[in-house]
């Protein structure tokens, strides 16, 4: 790269209801297509992004994180307010900075974390339809963190792996799992070094079944140990997931979004 070549990060809040995913899709709205646009008119030449992670289709995030390369200078703030004036708004950045040239969103992240909303009560929502799965039957919280943490550690998780996963390998190493409920809403927690496609849907969707079995932690652990995906549960809405937070090395003095009390609404730190 070039002395004058610089290469910026920015994080990304969007509600990815009304796009086919992150990835660009020639026939089709993505959340890529919208942000390179955006961040290539206020840079003055097009620009490829770069993420973290690519979501799919109707899946949101509070702190998704991509890098771009660009001949020009400019601030932060100038990054951010000028592309939000030409992003939808179901799309924002919400910080942008330069990094070195050796940072990248999707190989130097240590950690990702998803959280997905349930909302848990006997009458659906018009309001949070696109932004929480609905279960209408009472979940036991306490019984699916309980689970859950079966799957802490390094597994093949074949179990809970999409059909399509392209991932050269089933193996990946949860570092965290945590289901809180709020009122009418129960928040699963996950965080690992990566995860293979739809493999938080496909938790969430297993725990929901386990969570009434007479041992849920032993059910979940026989799902673990079978390394098939047709001994797991369904595989939960898209709806519900949202990509929350990128961990960077501190190094890099990348902002990470954590949730504000509203519960979607990030603030930076």
């Amino acid at each position: 790269m070039s002395a004058a070549r610089r290469r910026v990060a920015a994080v990304v809040e969007y509600d990815g209801g009304a796009y086919a995913g992150w990835q660009f899709q020639a026939h089709a709205p993505s959340i890529q297509d919208a942000v390179q646009r955006a961040i290539g008119f206020v840079a003055g030449h097009a620009v490829e992004v770069v993420c973290a992670g690519r979501t799919d289709a109707g899946v949101h995030a509070v702190g998704q994180v991509v890098h771009f390369e660009t001949d020009v200078q400019r601030t932060g703030r100038a990054w951010v307010l000028g592309a939000n004036t030409r992003l939808p708004r179901s799309i924002a950045l919400q910080w942008a900075g330069e990094v070195e040239p050796g940072f990248h969103a999707r190989y130097s992240a240590i950690r990702r974390t998803y959280r997905y909303c349930i909302l848990n009560r006997s009458a659906r929502s018009a309001l949070a339809d696109a932004r929480a799965a609905w279960v209408h039957r009472p979940l036991d919280a306490d019984a699916m963190t309980r689970a859950a943490q079966v799957l802490l550690g390094e597994h093949d998780f074949s179990a809970f792996r999409a059909s399509e996963c392209q991932s050269m390998s089933p193996v990946r190493r949860i570092e965290s799992a945590r289901v809180t409920r709020e009122g009418d809403f129960v928040w699963v927690d996950l965080a690992a070094n990566a995860f293979l496609h739809h493999m938080v849907r496909n938790i969430v969707g297993t725990l929901i079944e386990v969570q009434t079995a007479p041992d849920p932690v032993a059910a979940m652990a026989a799902v673990l140990a079978a390394r098939d995906r047709k001994a797991a549960g369904m595989t939960a809405p898209a709806a519900g997931l949202y990509l929350w937070r990128v961990d960077y090395p501190p190094a890099f003095e990348i902002p990470t979004a954590r949730a504000a009390a509203c519960g979607f609404a990030p603030v930076l730190v």
